[in-house]
């Protein structure tokens, strides 16, 4: 019944769910208490309600942010209670006391400094605001950036500032007990001047020198380092938050890249959620804004994703423009119509070269290039299980999705099956049960799946912890316990001094990458996932989630992976490791994989899990394994070949497209000026050339 109720009103755990019924009910009784009267009640409510509600908006609660919707918001639950606090004054008979009229009036000028320091929040914040947020762009010596206000200004700021009631509300309900308007005019004299000294300290934020600059003179800056450092191939990107990870998988092709890379980015949201990089990067949320850039020297532009606002890029005709997406799989994202505004589409093997044509979607062969998979260069490939440890089998299935199609997730049909399965092996095999992130965020039933599982791999954990037959070396773990807390404390270290920037605008003016220290932290990463995997028994049954250790590491360690259609499974056949696929939706094994490439050499499982046998058959004994051939020209369908090696097939499809897009610009400068066109402003119109005014965006919108 609490776990239902957590569910419908949104909340994350019992706490919040109580603090929320006490800020419902709260105010119910402060209203009884102020009418009986009884001033201990009223007190007693009051402090619930306060702590109630702070609890909440520190917690983040949807509940309490949806109480604004239905005008019951912050400010007013906080006039509501210092009004009540009026009645209680009333029906104590202190209705013609001074301290009655001192209250009201305190209330009253106290609300009204609400609106100076609301207005002046919101204005520091927008001239905060920078037009172009940057990171390893040096700004800092061509414009003046003054730092970010202190922190504890503008943080929850309206919870700050409507909390300064407190004063008043403790000293006159002292008033009201011990019969002395002392307490109360004490309290009063410090929640009005509390405020008004807010307001006032926030005033010299919105002038003078510690606004950043207007946004031409940011726009002339970013310009002028432009024309320095000189871009020839930009990654850009557009999307929700939630889809960082599609620009993220790409920062270290990026940082590989033989030519001067430049990210380019269209949402705050996905800057604040980039991973560290050494790459320049730079966010335009504006349309007008990036058309106006200097990138006359880029001549590739790369895109993660089809979506709307790549327009305002693949408008400029000096570059070439190439769709690379962000993973390789069957799904229909995969041969988007949306594909053939490129010029070229670039697919890891022949696979996506062929979905292509079966979809018939308007994107020519001849604009198809094969370059592989750059980022699946961590995956190592499969030298059998190594001598002396049992087998590992990942299980890693992806979430239900959206539309709630069976086929989706194996985790609600088969999930348990095939964890006992795997647990109740003879010969034993350890399992690592990784699931996607977003499991159990849109079902119900894939969470309670999701929960069960975990559950079954922690008690058989516990289980063979027991067995005699499993022995442990206590003195090895200990010293990798200690190490891992060696490396997890430098890399705190390491964070720290990073530091928090204060804003968008002391991040853009500070983002400048140290790149000794980044080089120091990827290092550590790697120690830590190798001394993480010896920190506890190599049979022991494991429960994974967050974001360390990566995915990619589990498949390192795993001889063998379950999983679900998703681009998983096709990173995973890099590895040329055994792997089963589960049929959720029962479309039969010859449907199955004939609707999904990936699959065609998998180890094809019903919800019964009753064919694991012959995935585990073939990690014992990988001699006897019928499906190896298979895998290995699968992945050479999928991936494309092993050599050259994928960065190396990438970099040279940048080199020979750059060389395209420089010939057609050579070409467009020698052709003859056609009537009275301005024929270079036509052929060659680019970001830079400000050629539109603030109001002749080209149909281009500032987003």
């Amino acid at each position: 019944m609490i776990s239902t109720a957590i569910r419908v009103a949104r909340v994350g755990s019992v706490a919040e769910l109580a603090a929320a019924a006490l800020v419902m009910l709260g105010f119910p009784a402060l209203m009884l208490a102020a009418l009986v009267p009884s001033v201990y009640a009223f007190a007693a409510v009051a402090a619930v309600t306060y702590l109630a509600d702070h609890y909440l908006h520190r917690k983040g609660s949807y509940l309490i942010n949806r109480l604004s919707k239905v005008r019951a918001g912050l400010s007013i639950r906080f006039l509501i209670r210092q009004l009540l606090l009026i009645l209680l004054l009333a029906r104590l008979a202190h209705a013609n006391d001074l301290i009655f009229y001192g209250a009201v009036a305190c209330f009253i000028a106290f609300y009204g400094l609400q609106a100076p320091h609301g207005a002046l929040v919101t204005l520091i914040r927008n001239r905060r605001k920078m037009p172009v947020a940057t990171r390893n762009v040096d700004l800092k010596s061509r414009i003046r950036i003054p730092d970010a206000p202190p922190r504890r200004l503008l943080h929850r700021s309206a919870e700050k500032m409507l909390h300064l009631d407190l004063f008043a509300v403790v000293g006159i309900v002292v008033s009201a007990i011990v019969g002395s308007a002392v307490a109360g005019f004490v309290g009063i004299g410090l929640t009005v001047g509390l405020g008004c000294l807010y307001v006032l300290v926030l005033v010299p934020y919105v002038r003078g020198t510690k606004v950043p600059p207007k946004a031409d003179v940011v726009l002339a800056a970013v310009d002028e380092w432009l024309v320095g450092y000189k871009p020839e191939t930009v990654l850009y990107f557009s999307g929700s938050k939630d889809s960082a990870y599609q620009v993220n998988m790409w920062l270290e092709t990026m940082e590989r890249l033989e030519t001067r890379p430049l990210i380019i980015l269209r949402e705050r949201a996905i800057l604040n959620n980039l991973a560290p990089t050494t790459v320049p990067v730079i966010c335009v949320p504006g349309g007008v804004h990036l058309m106006n850039l200097d990138l006359s020297t880029v001549r590739v532009a790369l895109y993660a994703a089809n979506v709307g606002k790549n327009i305002h890029l693949l408008r400029v005709p000096t570059m070439k423009h190439v769709f690379i997406g962000h993973g390789d799989s069957d799904k229909l994202a995969s041969v988007n119509p949306y594909s053939k505004v490129y010029d070229e589409v670039w697919t890891a093997g022949r696979a996506g070269r062929d979905r292509y044509a079966i979809a018939d979607v308007g994107v020519r062969d001849d604009d198809i290039v094969e370059v592989g998979r750059p980022q699946l260069a961590p995956i190592q490939s499969w030298q059998g299980v190594p001598e002396g440890r049992i087998a590992t089998v990942l299980y890693a299935p992806t979430w239900e999705g959206w539309d709630g199609n069976p086929g989706n997730t194996s985790i609600v049909l088969a999930g348990e099956n095939i964890v006992n399965a795997l647990v109740q092996a003879d010969p034993p095999v350890r399992v690592l049960y990784k699931p996607h992130p977003f499991t159990g965020t849109v079902s119900k039933e894939a969470g309670a799946a999701h929960q069960r599982i975990t559950a079954l791999v922690e008690q058989a954990a516990a289980e063979r912890a027991a067995d005699s037959r499993f022995s442990v070396d206590t003195a090895e773990q200990t010293r990798a316990k200690a190490e891992l807390a060696r490396i997890e404390a430098r890399l705190a270290e390491l964070a720290a001094a990073g530091g928090e920037k204060g804003d968008e605008a002391e991040a853009t003016r500070d983002g400048v990458v140290d790149v000794q220290q980044h080089a120091e932290i990827a290092r550590l990463r790697t120690e830590w996932n190798d001394v993480y995997w010896r920190s506890f028994p190599s049979y022991e049954h494991r429960v994974i989630t967050g974001a360390e250790p990566r995915l990619y590491d589990c498949f390192n360690v795993s001889d063998a992976m379950v999983s679900d259609i998703s681009s998983v499974v096709s990173d995973f056949i890099a590895s040329g490791k055994p792997y089963a696929v589960t049929d959720s939706a029962e479309r039969g094994v010859e449907e199955f994989k004939r609707q999904n490439t990936a699959v065609r050499a998998a180890t094809i499982l019903s919800n019964s899990a009753a064919e694991l046998g012959g995935l585990l058959d073939a990690v014992r004994d990988p001699s006897t394994d019928p499906l190896a051939e298979d895998r290995g020209e699968l992945k050479r369908y999928l991936l494309g070949p092993d050599e050259p090696k994928s960065i190396d097939q990438f970099n040279t499809a940048v080199a020979d497209l750059a060389l395209k897009a420089e010939a057609r610009n050579v070409g467009q400068d020698s052709r003859p000026v056609a009537g009275n066109a301005d024929t270079a402003e036509l052929t060659n119109a680019v970001p830079g050339q400000r050629g539109a005014s603030a109001g002749e965006t080209d149909g281009v919108t500032a987003g």
